[in-house]
């Protein structure tokens, strides 16, 4: 599968692609401009929960591949989002207890490949990522997922925090990784499991924190005060793994 996002450019085309439901990931509009057709593709964007970013003509015209822009750049998805179904048949199919990590607000494409990656590796039956302030998948997350991404499903969800509810009533608990927490090895995180991966700079939201069963911290014995939120994951994950394997 070829890596590679697709600019989609001009407001006719932008508007077309969001109504025939393209996975669209940003859309760059022309800050300030107003008019109707400019209108509609917010409402378009605002509807199908999609980053919108504002930027000057320099910045459009920097992106643009056919120089036609209007105004308006959409990027759509390099692959295509899987549903929440899909990683409950995934667990299903391997005969496992479900074990599906959810970010948020990850918003580096190195981190979120190389977190998809991680995932495929450790087992894990999904990802599941937040539509608004978060990177999707991009041609740079396909290529550092090394491939992961053709085989781990990553779902788009409107909240995390009614997804985790949502996730709850199938029978799913879910830990946190926080410094704040529990030491991670003595938990108990078998059974049916969310992994919840806060972004690089401010961790797991208190909204969805408090939505989850457990905090997990891991110990850290160097200088500095956290790790990198891939490296995060790949520990917790892997602790996950160890406890599933007893």
């Amino acid at each position: 599968m070829a890596y590679q996002e697709f600019t989609i450019e001009g407001r006719n085309a932008v508007i077309e692609a969001f109504r025939s439901g393209k996975p669209i990931d940003k859309v760059y509009i022309l800050d300030g401009c107003q008019d109707g057709p400019v209108m509609t593709i917010k409402r378009e964007a605002k509807k199908h929960g999609c980053m919108m970013k504002f930027v000057d003509k320099e910045r459009l015209d920097q992106l643009s591949e056919t120089g036609k822009h209007q105004g308006v750049i959409a990027i759509a998805a390099a692959y295509e989002y899987a549903e929440l179904e899909d990683l409950f048949a995934n667990a299903e199919k391997k005969g496992e207890s479900p074990f599906f990590i959810l970010l948020d607000n990850i918003e580096d494409p190195h981190n979120l490949g190389a977190i998809i990656r991680t995932a495929n590796l450790a087992g894990a039956h999904g990802v599941i990522i937040p539509k608004n302030r978060a990177v999707g998948l991009t041609a740079t997350v396909a290529r550092t997922s090394a491939g992961a991404l053709n085989y781990t499903p990553v779902a788009k969800v409107t909240n995390l925090g009614r997804t985790i509810d949502e996730l709850k009533k199938r029978g799913m608990w879910f830990v946190c990784a926080d410094m704040d927490g529990t030491r991670m090895y003595d938990l108990n995180l078998k059974g049916s499991i969310g992994l919840v991966i806060g972004n690089e700079g401010e961790g797991v939201s208190r909204l969805v924190k408090e939505k989850c069963d457990m905090i997990a911290s891991i110990p850290m014995k160097g200088d500095i005060d956290s790790l990198n939120a891939s490296v995060a994951t790949g520990v917790l994950a892997y602790e996950i793994v160890r406890q599933r394997m007893r």
